[in-house]
């Protein structure tokens, strides 16, 4: 912001008093309009016009699937709530960005969130991109609930950063236990990415796994970018495993998958969210998925009354199947806007603290936010039957 300079006056002291009273005037209006998101004229609140919201998610790219399902998850729940009105008669506006799954797009938009005054962003999927556009949205106090897993979003300590799901470290605890203590299982291979999901991944397993007493047979690390896996699979085929934990996306993970049955690797896959998603069954293809183990907060459309009402909703809305990420999303949008509705439309600080506050049973669970930003601890699981995840027996 520039400052001009306003010449002496000539004349006596009213002009003088003018000169001055106008400055000022000019200079509140200025810093008004500088004022971040959560900095509104009246502190936290406007009192009409539509509530601006972001979703912020990849629509293009090797995660694309992903941010398609958040958003459909999302505007699921907006949709249902401007059917009825909005929060106190103010309709959701709901955007959508795409990061493309790159943290420099994340930071570009975050920066567009702040100067275009949105209230509040759901998303991304990917943790790497919501680290990197956590610190933008933190000076801005512009609330963010995120689907990312990843250990590294606690590590931020963002007061305005919340998870609409579990971290690595309760997916992970979750099936190594499984796998220690239910399956019996001591010679466990794994194989990870080294970005921020996959070294989340990684590094959440196997602590788990050594807690337990068990050390991995082999541990390999792959690139994201990576399409061609034989050398590690070689590696961990020699090791004869009983089991193999994989932490990669969707895409990827199938990729291994489908490459360690066509090198006679029979072992089951065990991982997370990303192994219970049709992207994940169809890239690797229906019998190479077969017997899969996954932890998950969400596992199937059948498990609950409400899971049943909104896959009818998400179906008759976008004529497809809902799954883990977009009842993920659709958790988050409805905390979103319920702290929106108690709260009476604040923003920044005051709409961060009543997401804190707020208490929400939702599709994977009972919602607690506790200061870390992590509103549910508990995941169960599941095993894949002829192309789907169903419960394990």
């Amino acid at each position: 912001m520039t400052r001009s300079s306003t010449p002496r006056p000539r004349t006596g002291t009213r002009t003088t008093a003018r000169a001055v009273v106008c400055t000022a005037s000019a200079l509140a209006v200025a810093l008004t309009a500088c004022s971040a998101p959560g900095e509104s004229d009246d502190d936290t609140k406007a009192s009409s016009g539509p509530i601006k919201v972001a979703v912020v998610n990849a629509q293009s790219g090797q995660l694309s699937s992903l941010g398609d399902w958040e958003y459909k998850g999302a505007k699921l729940a907006v949709d249902e709530w401007n059917e009825k009105g909005g929060v106190d008669g103010r309709k959701i506006q709901l955007k959508l960005f795409d990061d493309q799954g790159d943290p420099t797009t994340g930071t570009n938009i975050a920066r567009r969130l702040v100067s275009d005054k949105y209230v509040a962003m759901i998303g991304t999927a990917e943790s790497a991109v919501t680290i990197a556009m956590g610190p933008v949205l933190q000076q801005a106090k512009i609330p963010n609930i995120t689907s990312g897993q990843s250990d590294g979003l606690v590590a931020l300590k963002s007061p305005y950063l919340f998870l609409n799901g579990p971290t690595s470290t309760t997916y992970d605890s979750t099936l190594a236990q499984h796998l220690v203590k239910d399956k019996g299982y001591e010679k466990i291979a794994m194989i990870t990415n080294n970005g921020s999901f996959g070294k989340g991944e990684h590094d959440a397993f196997l602590k788990a796994v050594k807690d337990l007493g068990v050390t991995p047979s082999t541990d390999q690390v792959v690139t994201t970018d990576q399409k061609e896996f034989s050398a590690a699979l070689t590696k961990i085929r020699s090791t004869k495993p009983q089991v193999i934990f994989i932490g990669s996306e969707e895409v990827e993970a199938g990729l291994i998958v489908k490459q360690a049955r066509d090198l006679g690797i029979t072992a089951p896959f065990a991982g997370a969210a990303p192994q219970g998603t049709p992207v994940f069954i169809d890239t690797a293809g229906k019998a190479a998925v077969e017997g899969t183990i996954v932890s998950s907060p969400y596992l199937s459309n059948d498990v609950s009354d409400a899971s049943k009402k909104f896959a009818a909703a998400y179906q008759d809305a976008y004529g497809k199947e809902a799954e883990l990420h977009g009842a993920k999303a659709y958790d988050g949008a409805n905390i979103l806007l319920t702290a929106l509705k108690t709260s009476n439309g604040a923003s920044g600080q005051e709409l961060a603290d009543a997401i804190r506050d707020t208490r929400y049973k939702g599709l994977l669970g009972d919602f607690r936010y506790d200061e870390s930003g992590v509103g549910i601890t508990r995941t169960t699981i599941g095993v894949i039957r002829d192309g789907e995840l169903v419960p394990q027996q």
